[in-house]
């Protein structure tokens, strides 16, 4: 057999054991149920948890929600939806007041929900948040 015929198999079968290789990273970019986001943040004010979990000066994260709060030392709360604008993936990692998307790496601040770190490129979507009767509650922007 022709040394040349035996590249070109070779050649094929290395092609067709990369594209199923290649459809995953594809797949990697978008939610597991193929949406542009697994979940979404609130569309309606949910309940939190109590106001004493966000300490001043700190963040935290309310993964089941797609929250994450902020209190300034002043005691001011800031909230932002956790899902990422640069592929849609819920963000589901703090440290610190950073945020971190698994999917690719963008990074924010908790406390202003601006892009620290690429490739995201848009801030993180502001909510609104306040203190009612001791718990926190978050919601779609006013």
């Amino acid at each position: 057999m022709p040394a040349r015929s035996s590249a070109s198999r070779r050649t094929l079968l290395r092609g067709a054991a990369a594209a199923p290789v290649a459809g995953l990273g594809l797949a990697a970019c978008s939610a597991p149920d193929g949406s542009a986001s697994a979940a979404d943040a609130p569309t309606a004010p949910v309940d939190l948890g109590a106001e004493s979990e966000v300490a001043k000066g700190g963040a935290k994260l309310y993964r089941d929600h797609n929250v994450v709060v902020s209190r300034a030392e002043d005691g001011t709360l800031k909230a932002y939806s956790t899902i990422c604008t640069h592929a849609g993936c819920p963000i589901n990692k703090l440290q610190g007041t950073t945020l971190i998307c698994p999917c690719h790496g963008s990074e924010f601040d908790a406390v202003t929900g601006k892009v620290v770190q690429a490739p995201a490129t848009e801030p993180l979507p502001e909510l609104s948040v306040k203190a009612a009767e001791g718990r926190i509650v978050a919601g779609p922007a006013d």
